[in-house]
């Protein structure tokens, strides 16, 4: 099985603690830009982990998951609108977190809190080709890419991290490639290539 492969550069001109960004391009096994896929950092270095819990919202339009994939901090509580005419039953059975919003319309009362990291898929009990992915993790430095493979982590504290990539497509039970990161505080560029094929974004 092919492995993936992180190669990290540094931007020696670039010297500012404040604003310096980690840049990340996510390729396929042919070298194809992969959008979607999620980039994070998790300090392995003895740092504070800052808390970021902003509640975030995944919502139901046109029969499908906008969007289809998002990525939260542990512990953050997420709301699923669901702005078709039609009722819906989301439901997640993955082991990160199970839980359902039996059949309904507009805005739940309540948001669901993620509060294990893991992989989360979603569905619906009444559509079944309604589908879209949360990944849970133990970080605030967090991103994903852009149609162009690139992702761009920022305000990460001056340390050691685990620079970590995942995407929806990767095995079921398949952990996020990982690469030690030494962030100095300046802007650092690195190049992903996973041993999956990237899926076309519709």
């Amino acid at each position: 099985m092919l492995k993936a492969a992180i190669v990290l550069t540094v931007s020696a001109a670039s010297v500012h603690a404040l604003g310096a960004t980690v840049t990340v391009q996510v390729l396929d096994v042919a070298g194809t830009p992969v959008p979607n896929a999620v980039v994070y950092a998790e300090p392995t270095g003895g740092q504070n982990v800052p808390k970021s819990l902003k509640q975030a919202e995944i919502e139901q339009k046109d029969i499908k998951f906008f969007p289809l994939v998002s990525v939260v901090q542990v512990g953050t509580p997420v709301l699923f609108p669901n702005h078709d005419k039609v009722r819906h039953h989301v439901y997640s059975f993955s082991p990160a977190k199970t839980f359902e919003l039996k059949l309904y319309s507009g805005v739940p009362t309540s948001p669901i809190v993620f509060d294990k990291v893991g992989t989360v898929i979603l569905g619906c009990n009444i559509h079944d080709q309604m589908v879209a992915y949360l990944q849970v993790v133990n970080t605030p430095y967090f991103a994903k890419t852009d149609m162009s493979g690139h992702a761009k982590l920022e305000g990460l504290a001056n340390g050691k991290y685990a620079l970590k990539a995942w995407y929806f497509k990767m095995a079921p039970n398949e952990v996020a490639m990982e690469q030690p990161l030494n962030y100095q505080g300046v802007d650092m560029a690195a190049s992903v290539k996973l041993a999956v094929k990237a899926v076309p974004v519709q």
